[in-house]
């Protein structure tokens, strides 16, 4: 395998799960698709590594909010990687999941937007590219020969949008990180650089800025090289051939309603979010305009 194409295996020096994946695992799980039939009434929500917190309170606060207002016994479900949980959306054996841009826009044509999470209002996040918080740099291409760390092969913010950046600058071909490997989760991003296991990294704006909040003294060892423009922030989504099912709809108004519910506002306060809103699919055009960037140079 060439050294820039190199992927770390999987150890317990990178941690494997997202923040929510370590405590999830006790709470939902895929059953399966004999099962899915039959139990129709249970409606099957999807996390990523996008969804930020390993707190069994708000896991549980979240099923409880969404199992009240659709009126219907609510599964979470996580996977370690996009790409699975992605599968299982557009496949329909889930009902929905809160998904990230890059692949809402690979899937458009068979994914309908839900609700947009708002973020210091708007909803918008940026990518930022982190290195250790000594190291001398100042600007991304100071980094070249770096290992660095991505959090998933289709993440927006932890990888479509550095390959964006280097095919614009005729980098896209391998030649610019001496190697690199994915972390499965922004908060592993975060934690190879600011242990060394990486020297540089891609990371989620919002990730990055709520995790300074609540591990300082693991975000303050990194700082930020580059910060990406304004993209859509990654979205809650449904499969196409379940726009008939009455609690999509059910959803997305808990979703609104949220910043006017008691306990909505609790789970909101724990995501630092300001609510969600319904959004225009335009909204991700950058990130699908970056995609094509990177497709066109493969």
């Amino acid at each position: 395998m060439p050294a820039n194409k190199l992927r770390y295996k999987r150890t317990g020096l990178i941690a494997r799960r997202s923040i929510i994946l370590g405590g999830l695992s006790g709470i939902a799980a895929l059953v399966s698709p004999a099962v899915l039939r039959a139990q129709t009434d249970t409606f099957r929500f999807g996390l990523t590594p996008v969804f930020l917190s390993n707190d069994l309170e708000l896991l549980r606060s979240l099923q409880l909010y969404l199992s009240a207002k659709l009126k219907a016994p609510v599964e979470l479900v996580a996977r370690r990687t996009y790409q699975e949980i992605t599968a299982l959306l557009v496949s329909s054996q889930i009902h929905s999941a809160w998904i990230c841009g890059y692949p809402f826009v690979q899937f458009r044509s068979a994914l309908d937007l839900v609700a947009t999470p708002i973020w210091r209002g708007k909803p918008l996040y940026q990518s930022y590219i982190i290195a250790g918080h000594d190291r001398k740099v100042d600007d991304w291409q100071q980094l070249r020969g770096d290992i660095h760390a991505y959090s998933d092969p289709d993440s927006n913010s932890g990888y479509l949008v550095t390959q964006a950046l280097l095919t614009e600058n005729g980098l896209g071909k391998g030649n610019f990180f001496s190697r690199y490997f994915f972390t499965y989760g922004h908060r592993n991003v975060i934690r190879a650089v600011a242990r060394g296991l990486a020297q540089s990294g891609s990371v989620d704006g919002y990730v990055w800025e709520v995790m300074r909040q609540l591990e300082p003294e693991l975000v303050d060892q990194t700082k930020i090289v580059r910060r990406s423009e304004w993209l859509g922030f990654p979205p809650i989504a449904s499969p196409k051939l379940l726009a008939s099912d009455a609690r999509i709809a059910k959803l997305r108004a808990a979703l609104i309603d949220m910043k006017t519910d008691e306990q909505g506002r609790m789970i909101l306060s724990m995501l630092k979010l300001d609510g969600f809103a319904v959004e225009d699919e335009a909204l991700f055009d950058k990130i699908a305009a970056k995609m094509a960037i990177v497709r066109a140079a493969t």
